[in-house]
């Protein structure tokens, strides 16, 4: 095949994960791409695609969809070619796309994945750099590169699509104990495993040996940025300290916004941990709009631990509710899932 002659997948539905992407396909001249965007590594996650969909919608607070995986007026002709970088989020919605295409009776062998490097951790604004790769991109990689895996995109064996499937569906279950197995056990052919776990047990309450709760890792973290001074969740997401270097690492693959998110969830709750306060923008700039303050109960949590689990406000991560008493999952030492 003449080289500089157009890729012939170029006319098939290709599926992208990440905002810019979509552009740099239609750039190389893809005809029909589908933007399956969300940042599924936090929040809830569900089976049945409609109450995903429902599920997702709530989190963020908005009645627009960024995802247009299950959009009805997708356009589903064969051969599919799928995109994906190495980062964590992207592996996720590489197991809901295989998921959701074998559902709607795709076959194996119409569809060609795209695998691309990582991008080097040179470039990552963190020190140190993260445990799991939070920021690659399909765009970040240029034309030529884009054009070259194009020519020799080829189908998964289906055993591996197959695992693929299974991942997704232990992913959304309400019992994690199977998920994490393979994450600690490892899955042929997913190298994302083993630091997809150490991202999402971050959000897990834990227990010490001596069975002490205690906040996760990540709410530890958020709760010694905060002070007594008031804060914006901006100031919290770009802190110069021990801790908000280590918090650093997971905004990157929960995205700014998330900062926000959580804080609020905090100010709500009923442990009066953080208190709420106007920032100095107005509604509209999520980021800017509020403010935040510790207060002495939570120095209380954050240094000598939970009485009980909804101490701290529940957090929705993949299929089970983090602190919530109807899913008593915690992480015990060394990363291990425990059942209280």
């Amino acid at each position: 095949m003449n080289r500089t002659s157009p890729p012939p997948l170029l006319s098939a539905t290709h599926v992208v994960f990440h905002p810019p992407a979509d552009r740099r396909l239609l750039k190389i001249g893809a005809a029909n791409v589908v933007r399956a965007f969300d940042t599924l590594v936090i929040g809830p996650c569900r089976r049945d695609p409609a109450e995903h969909a429902r599920a997702r919608r709530a989190w963020w607070h908005t009645a627009r969809e960024f995802d247009r995986l299950y959009k009805p007026k997708t356009r589903w002709e064969p051969p599919i070619v799928v995109w994906v970088a190495a980062s964590i989020a992207e592996r996720v919605n590489l197991w809901r796309t295989c998921s959701w295409l074998r559902g709607r009776g795709i076959a194996t062998r119409d569809v060609s994945i795209i695998e691309l490097d990582p991008t080097p951790f040179s470039n990552i604004p963190a020190e140190p750099p993260p445990p799991f790769d939070g920021i690659s991109s399909v765009a970040h990689h240029p034309d030529t590169v884009l054009v070259e895996r194009l020519r020799s995109a080829r189908p998964w064996p289906t055993a591996r699509y197959d695992r693929a499937v299974r991942l997704w569906d232990q992913f959304v279950d309400s019992d994690p104990s199977h998920f994490v197995r393979s994450c600690t056990r490892g899955v042929d052919g997913f190298p994302e495993l083993a630091p997809l776990w150490t991202f999402l047990s971050a959000f897990l309450p834990r227990r010490t040996d001596r069975g002490v709760l205690c906040l996760s890792r990540f709410d530890e973290l958020l709760l010694t940025v905060l002070s007594d001074e008031w804060m914006t969740p901006l100031d919290v997401y770009v802190h110069k300290s021990q801790a908000g270097d280590e918090l650093q690492q997971w905004f990157l693959a929960t995205g700014d916004l998330f900062t926000d998110y959580r804080l609020a969830q905090w100010a709500q709750h009923a442990s009066a941990a953080v208190e709420r306060g106007p920032g100095p923008k107005p509604p509209g700039h999520p980021m800017l709009s509020s403010a935040y303050r510790l207060t002495d109960a939570g120095k209380r949590l954050r240094n000598d631990g939970l009485q009980q689990l909804s101490d701290a406000p529940a957090l929705s991560i993949a299929g089970i509710e983090a602190y919530a008493p109807s899913s008593p999952w915690v992480v015990a030492e060394a990363g291990r899932l425990l059942r209280l």
